[in-house]
């Protein structure tokens, strides 16, 4: 056992704990500040009480990101498992998330603790909890989690024990089961060359892994662990994603495909090295599943995604679901086999017949297979879909940080019915997650509070880029002149 192992052993059992509230992904905080090892025991006792409430002797896999003290929290929550009598089975390295929900399933195990704080920068680390069906934590379990929580108040250190944990390999199995899900014969075939890229997380190994093992021509970039992330963070942002496109553009690659922290989000680069909008991959894959596999059924997205999906289904005979932000909603209509895709505009994405969570690493691979089969860069495949579906699709998100007055205010405002708003008419107002007004023209826009990060997020989307862009503007302005009110 190394010395950071022992670190937890020496906070004493009085030791102030943070309130531990899980987002629309789990619970995320600032490593030392209050994601410490003595929230960590204290949220791993919650879980372990909340599912021996469910359960007699329950199995549970522990798996970890790349991020710092990663494998000690890991150890912390195993050895506080191991005290309520919970059977542990800690993943052998750093797994992605979709990687961890596949195992699951098939080990039929009682869910699972992820260390990872997913696409947030290096200074955050997050515990996911994931129940039996391979899905994220409903908010019925996480808000019973947080009751115990509030009731444990603290959780002393395990009594020291060095017994080692049962260890399992799940990466053989998951990609076996993406052999199942991608045609690789039409990838192979099409003789492409993709440039991949892990940004450090733990995708390394896996969808590098996925094509050379098919015979593609692949080429990986930071698949080694740093956890400052080159001290820009794991996100699959545009900005982030430089380097990939330096070597799409050096190698001409048909395409360059990135996994963020924990590989459970996408990052799209064209041929050519522009970056792709999450929302329109969903688009191009919804429609595009439906024409090779034949799953002529709905799609689900989120409130704030595209409604390209919906232009797609309409011209396909098919409907579609909207839920409220947060993978686990989509999650459930896969299990109930209801949809051929589900989507959400933060590069989530999965298909029927595989885990109901976000699936980074099967997002890019259908996005490579897609060229292979169409013969078309992707930017040709949009702009063919905007023609068959008559019309253009272009959503813009703005994450605006502001103090806890003007957000207060901003929330506040939102609650009138509006009839116009930025001198236009709405046409329907959606309180699904936060208030999504839809303009007399079809574009909207959505304001909300993130789940996971202390921000109000702005999304529009109107036909062209600058519509878009100028309702966007014009809502930043409107929110504005909430602080200059509290000023006043």
């Amino acid at each position: 056992m190394t010395g950071y192992n022992t670190c937890p052993r020496r906070h004493t059992f009085f030791e102030m704990t943070a309130t531990i509230k899980f987002g629309t992904s789990g619970w995320r905080a600032i490593i030392a500040e209050d994601f410490t090892f003595a929230n960590v025991r204290l949220a791993t006792a919650a879980i372990a009480e909340h599912l021996l409430s469910r359960k007699k002797n329950p199995t549970l896999i522990i798996g970890h990101d790349t991020r710092f003290f990663a494998e000690e929290f890991t150890r912390a929550a195993a050895e506080t498992l191991r005290e309520y009598g919970i059977h542990v089975l800690l993943c052998d390295g750093p797994t992605p998330t979709p990687v961890i929900a596949h195992e699951i399933l098939r080990r039929k195990a009682d869910g699972a603790i992820n260390f990872t704080a997913s696409h947030n920068p290096a200074e955050y680390q997050g515990l996911k909890f994931t129940g039996p069906d391979g899905g994220p934590a409903l908010p019925e379990v996480t808000h019973d989690i947080e009751a115990r929580v509030a009731k444990l108040g603290e959780r002393a250190p395990a009594k020291p024990n060095d017994a080692p944990f049962e260890k399992i390999d799940p990466r053989s199995a998951y990609l076996e089961r993406l052999g199942q899900l991608v045609n690789f014969k039409a990838l192979a075939g099409a003789k492409l060359s993709v440039v991949t890229d892990a940004l450090h997380g733990c995708g390394a190994g896996y969808l590098d892994r996925a094509l050379a093992n098919h015979g593609i021509d692949v080429q990986a970039l930071r698949t080694n662990r740093d956890v400052l992330f080159n001290g820009s963070g794991p996100d699959v942002s545009e900005d982030n994603l430089a380097p990939l496109r330096e070597a799409v553009l050096a190698k001409k690659a048909a395409v360059g495909l990135a996994t963020d922290g924990d590989a459970d989000r996408f990052g799209i680069l064209d041929s050519d090295g522009t970056w792709m909008q999450p929302n329109h991959i969903l688009g191009l894959v919804y429609d595009y599943l439906v024409e090779t596999r034949g799953w002529k059924m709905p799609a689900a997205r989120s409130v704030a995604t595209s409604h390209l999906m919906d232009a797609v289904a309409r011209h396909h005979g098919t409907t579609v679901f909207q839920t409220p932000v947060g993978f686990k909603y989509i999650g459930e209509l896969i299990q109930k086999d209801k949809i051929a895709m589900g989507g959400e505009e933060s590069a989530g994405m999965t298909i029927r017949g595989h885990v109901p969570e976000k699936d980074g690493i099967l997002a890019g691979l259908l996005v490579a297979e897609m060229i292979a089969v169409r013969r078309a860069s992707l930017a040709e495949q949009l702009h063919a879909l905007f023609k068959r579906v008559g019309s253009e699709f272009w959503p813009q998100r703005v994450n605006l940080h502001l103090s806890e007055d003007v957000k207060l205010r901003t929330v506040n405002r939102l609650k009138a019915d509006f009839t116009s708003f930025l001198g236009r008419r709405v046409k329907s107002l959606d309180r699904t997650d936060g208030l999504k007004m839809e303009f007399a023209d079809g574009s909207w826009v959505l304001l909300r509070l993130s789940g996971t990060e202390p921000l109000l997020r702005v999304y529009t989307e109107a036909a062209t880029p600058e519509e878009s862009a100028k309702i966007a503007e014009e809502t930043k302005a409107w929110i504005t002149s909430a602080a200059e009110e509290a000023r006043a």
